[in-house]
């Protein structure tokens, strides 16, 4: 039951959505990467809930960067960032503790690991845990970006309407 991902660059999600932080060790990197607080705080901000639609708990999303990183650029070991989880309502969960709720991954949780899983907030399913993904991510990223490659997606076509 491994919560990393990844090869040749590892990636190792921990936390949960009501624990006391969340967050990533990413593992392969080369040493003399540069890493920008300010470019994983930006990434951070685009996936900060905002709308109608969307969950209604909001986080500062502050993070350490606690290992893996020495003047701003890695040293070739795991860097590990981590995340507070700053903004909880636990007892708003004691009530569901043996539902699941539709849309979410409770019961697949509670099957995974047999009825010992912290079900508050989603656990370790909760798209809280997207924000140190993010976080990861904007290090790989800007590792990628200073090699001069760039990801991007574009929709060529959808339902029978095509881009031109």
């Amino acid at each position: 039951m491994k919560n990393t991902f990844g090869n040749s660059v590892s990636i190792t999600l921990f936390g949960e959505s009501h624990g006391a932080e969340i967050g990533a060790v990413l593992d392969g990197l080369a040493p003399g990467i540069a890493v920008s607080e300010e470019y994983i705080s930006n990434k951070l901000s685009l996936r900060r809930p905002a709308g109608k639609i969307s969950t209604a708990r909001v986080e500062p999303d502050r993070f350490r960067i606690v290992s893996g990183v020495y003047g701003g650029y890695t040293t070739g070991t795991p860097v590990c960032i981590v995340i507070p989880n700053e903004n909880t309502k636990s007892r708003d969960y004691a009530s569901t503790r043996y539902l699941a709720r539709p849309g979410h991954a409770d019961y697949t949780a509670y099957r995974k690991y047999h009825g010992f899983e912290d079900y508050r907030g989603g656990g370790h399913f909760s798209g809280r845990i997207t924000a140190a993904l993010v976080a990861a991510g904007a290090v790989a990223q800007s590792a990628l970006e200073a090699k001069g490659i760039l990801i991007g997606t574009h929709v060529a076509r959808c339902a029978g309407i095509s881009d031109r």
